[in-house]
């Protein structure tokens, strides 16, 4: 997915089994926001920086959706953990993050391995996706201040 491009109507399901939709957030601009995997340290510091921030980013006019290839189960307990106030999709199939472009070879100490590319696309009102911020540009601590 590239600016300009239109998001799919069906993002996938939540943390609570329901399906997420882009009509859902009619007239709001969403933060659709890739993550590697819950409960890690750099993770968890965007998730929070994301939380302590909810509040402009609403008065903003966004929504924010975390995505990750992490089950149900495991968003549940990062959000009761983190006290979360957004929505995770839990994109077991890898449907979403393949769609996006956001899932590949990963490598870390040597070894290589699939993963999903820490990625924020920011999609407007229409469903267009109007910017992309890049793994290499993503910053976890003030990921909310780089959006806004």
């Amino acid at each position: 997915m590239n600016v300009g491009d239109k998001a799919p109507e069906i993002l996938g399901f939540n943390e609570k089994g329901e399906e997420i939709c882009l009509s859902d957030y009619k007239d709001k601009k969403i933060v659709l926001y890739f993550y590697p995997k819950d409960n890690t340290s750099g993770c968890t510091a965007q998730a929070c920086n994301l939380r302590d921030n909810y509040a402009d980013l609403r008065k903003a006019g966004y929504e924010v959706i975390g995505v990750s290839v992490d089950d149900a189960k495991s968003h549940q307990k990062f959000i009761e953990k983190n006290n979360l106030p957004f929505t995770l999709i839990a994109d077991t199939d890898k449907r979403l993050v393949e769609q996006f472009g956001v899932w590949g070879e990963k490598s870390m100490y040597g070894r290589k391995y699939m993963g999903t590319f820490r990625t924020t696309f920011i999609i407007n009102e229409e469903g267009v996706i109007e910017r992309i911020i890049s793994p290499k540009e993503v910053k976890t601590k003030t990921h909310a201040a780089q959006i806004l």
